[in-house]
């Protein structure tokens, strides 16, 4: 099951910076992390997660594999792509390919580095970007609803009823809304999710900010923040140079460059795991004396469908799962422990997968 952010923005925000460094970054750390280019412009990479380590410690596990996300660097849009222009036709294909976007905004100045737009303004290059697709969006829903509209005069009620969908987001976007604001019931959010609609899809608003902003932030990114909240989406700041310059510093030497710049962890770390809470996903781990591994679910998953990430027969054949919780395998010391003190369970099919859980599955095919 793979789950995928395209990275995207306007030309010269650091855009691709970012995406090198993060796959720099996951190169190497190839030993405990496997990174893999799929294409020049695609590559995965570990989600960070200090339980799974605490995990390998307590199994002695000889091998430990994180989860993983993939990244795709997408081509820098310009004004005009929902009419072709620039790369705009790729552009917009390449979106309506991935799950999730990582939006990529500048809000740093550097005279050096020529802004498309003239001048440093993080909003108004979050609004051309989604301008441009909601443009597509809208004239994707018109073509659609020609052919719906005959059908439903035909008496096609399954037609009417996704007329009546269109009609409803078709109207939102026209008001200069993006899809995924759209007041919906649960069951519209599902049927809307089947139109890949651009403006859809989960946004994360990635702040590239100078050096010296990188902690604290700036006026630029607080009102990215501001506009993130409104909107109920994420946003992360992250320095594409400082990042560039971790991905070339050997472990080591690159914990004690973010101490110095008062930083806990990377800026791509935080990147990569707003990604993950982006797109809803739940970890859950497989612990042995071979490897210690971390697995991704869709948050709200069964048993059985997290059985069948590791396998499709795990899941054909799904008899019970059996369970701890991690806080429980920590404090116990491993399996052998949970057993003693009653914390070892077996859940069955209806089980939904909670983050953390430890899971060995009993199956039969």
């Amino acid at each position: 099951m793979g789950f995928n952010c395209g990275i995207v923005g306007l030309p010269n925000v650091g855009k691709s910076t970012l995406f090198n460094a993060l796959t720099k970054t996951a190169a190497a750390e190839a030993a405990n992390y496997p990174f893999c280019t799929i294409e020049p412009n695609t590559g995965r990479v570990a989600v960070p997660d200090q339980r799974l380590d605490q995990l390998a410690s307590l199994a002695n596990s000889a091998q430990i594999l994180p989860t993983q996300l993939e990244f795709v660097d997408i081509a820098g849009l310009v004004k005009g792509a929902a009419q072709g222009e620039g790369l705009g036709n790729k552009f917009l294909a390449n979106i309506r390919e991935v799950d999730a976007i990582a939006h990529v905004l500048r809000c740093f100045s550097n005279e050096d580095i020529t802004h498309v737009e003239g001048d440093i303004n993080p909003i108004r290059d979050a609004e051309i970007v989604e301008t441009e697709l909601m443009l597509t969006d809208i004239e994707s829903l018109e073509k659609r609803m020609v052919s719906l509209t005959k059908k439903s005069r035909g008496g096609d009620k399954q037609a009417a009823s996704e007329l009546a969908l269109m009609e409803k987001i078709f109207q939102h976007l026209s008001e200069g809304n993006p899809a995924r604001t759209t007041s919906l019931t649960e069951d519209e959010m599902g049927r809307m999710k089947l139109m890949q609609l651009l403006t859809a899809k989960p946004i994360l608003y990635v702040c590239n900010v100078a050096e010296e902003d990188v902690v604290s932030g700036n006026a630029f990114s607080r009102s990215v923040f501001d506009k993130a909240e409104a909107e109920n989406c994420s946003a992360v700041i992250v320095s594409a140079a400082i990042e560039s310059e971790i991905a070339s510093l050997p472990e080591e030497d690159a914990g004690e460059f973010l101490s110095e710049l008062g930083l806990s962890e990377a800026g791509l770390d935080r990147m990569i795991k707003a990604g993950y809470v982006l797109l809803d996903l739940t970890t859950f781990f497989t612990v042995g004396p071979k490897e210690a591994r971390a697995w991704t679910v869709q948050t709200g998953a069964k048993a059985p469908e997290a059985a069948g990430v590791i396998h499709t027969d795990f899941q054909r054949g799904f008899i019970r799962a059996e369970t701890i919780a991690y806080t429980d395998y920590i404090e116990h010391g491993g399996e052998a422990g949970c057993k003693d003190s009653g914390k070892f369970r077996i859940e069955g099919a209806d089980y939904l997968v909670k983050d953390g859980d430890v899971f060995h599955f009993r199956f039969n095919v």
